[in-house]
């Protein structure tokens, strides 16, 4: 007699925010400057934090633009126009907004890079380097991942999550509700079955609003106009649950209800919890930092191999060296999804892709001003051909590496 194997059965959540959370208003901020200074200068090396709170908006860290040579950055960027626009782009724009675009006060405490760390950096011989080619700007460990679930071939949770916050905004940018603000979270669990997403379990949905507005109207608007617009109809059940703003009431959000920080959604940039993370944030920062840039090379491969068919999840690790121009390390795990063996796969990664941060630099074309394009709901998974990362252009390479 067939012995019936249980199934296996949990259920995994992940969360996104809008543009308006003021964690994102200080990515969104880094990244304007960060493509602001490729703009005058592609080689320009850029590491932008960003602090907001209340009217406050406070940049720091360091740049260097090769073009201008020793010239103070404000004589040829006007960093301060360049916040307001930011923040006039998220919409903090209404009468009622304590952070207004027109009314913040901007400090800047942005210098220039360190000779150190640049002289490992740089493609040149310095003392005490041990060779000639572009090194690391950091050390660290990244991390890539991609899996079937989903045609963006993401994580399902972080997907639909990403999706509610998109929708929210392109309502709210269209002027069709007026009483919708910037700041908003949105949370998508679901059940998993044998690993496949089977259903939707429960939709978090806070969303700032206007003083006055009716939390039941708030509720019916999100269920009817948001959720049962954007996620899969055949995953949402008689028993899914929608909490729509749950504590009652949003109307005080944005950098006038909490600090914001760059780098401080790192999950929400990346996989929602389903593929790990390096602990490396993203925006603000050139492509000579690896935090960003192995990031997005290991999302490229990984994708990459599952696009091939090579397996169903796929996460690829690596690690740097500071001013080291290879990686220490290089490692892939397909979680027995695999059509061949992870060494083989392996194998044909190191044959088909390059590690080394100047190649990496070359093969996804990161001197370009494209990065307020990956600021906000996720670093992965969009359709824009200017995210060169989500190409699965190696695909075939990979399988004929394999063989």
């Amino acid at each position: 007699m067939k012995i019936q194997t249980p199934s296996v059965t949990y259920i995994f959540s992940s969360e996104s925010v809008g543009e308006g959370h003021p964690d994102k208003v200080a990515d969104t901020i880094s990244d304007a400057i960060l493509d602001a200074c490729l703009t005058l200068d592609p080689k320009s090396r850029v590491a932008c934090e960003t602090f907001v709170k209340s009217n406050v908006v406070v940049v720091g860290g360091e740049i260097t633009i090769p073009k201008i040579g020793d010239a103070p950055i404000g004589s040829v960027i006007n960093i301060e126009q360049i916040i307001r626009e930011a923040v006039r782009g998220i919409g903090y724009i209404n009468d009622d907004d304590v952070f207004h675009a027109d009314r913040l006060f901007v400090n800047n405490y942005l210098t220039s890079q360190s000779p150190d760390i640049a002289q490992g950096v740089d493609a040149k011989e310095a003392e005490g380097k041990k060779h000639a080619e572009q090194g690391a700007g950091d050390q660290g460990i990244m991390f890539g991942y991609a899996c079937d679930e989903t045609p963006e071939l993401m994580p399902a949770p972080i997907m639909f999550a990403h999706r509610l916050g998109r929708e929210l905004t392109r309502i709210r940018k269209s002027g069709q509700v007026k009483w919708l603000r910037p700041d908003a979270k949105t949370q998508v669990s679901v059940e998993y079955v044998d690993g496949r997403p089977t259903r939707i379990v429960n939709v978090v949905i806070s969303t700032q609003h206007a003083e006055g507005t009716a939390h039941g109207e708030i509720e019916a608007f999100c269920i009817e106009q948001v959720i049962q617009k954007v996620l899969p109809k055949e995953m949402l059940t008689k028993d899914t649950s929608y909490l729509i703003n749950p504590t009652g009431k949003f109307v005080v959000g944005g950098p006038q209800g909490d600090t914001g920080l760059t780098g401080r959604k790192i999950i929400v940039d990346s996989y929602g919890g389903t593929g790990r993370h390096g602990g490396g944030a993203f925006s603000g920062k050139d492509a000579s930092k690896v935090d960003r840039s192995a990031a997005y090379m290991g999302r490229w491969v990984a994708k990459n191999v599952v696009a091939a068919g090579l397996a169903s999840k796929c996460e690829v690790q690596f690690a740097y060296a500071i001013g080291h121009h290879q990686p220490v390390s290089v490692h892939v795990d397909t979680f027995g999804t695999g059509s061949v063996e992870d060494s083989k796969i392996l194998a044909a990664i190191l044959e088909v892709f390059s590690f080394k941060p100047a190649d990496i630099v070359e093969q996804l074309k990161l001197l370009r001003p494209i990065f307020s394009k990956t600021t906000n709901y996720g670093h992965f998974g969009k359709d824009d051909a200017d995210l060169t990362w989500e190409k699965t252009d190696k695909a075939d390479a990979l399988k004929k590496a394999v063989g």
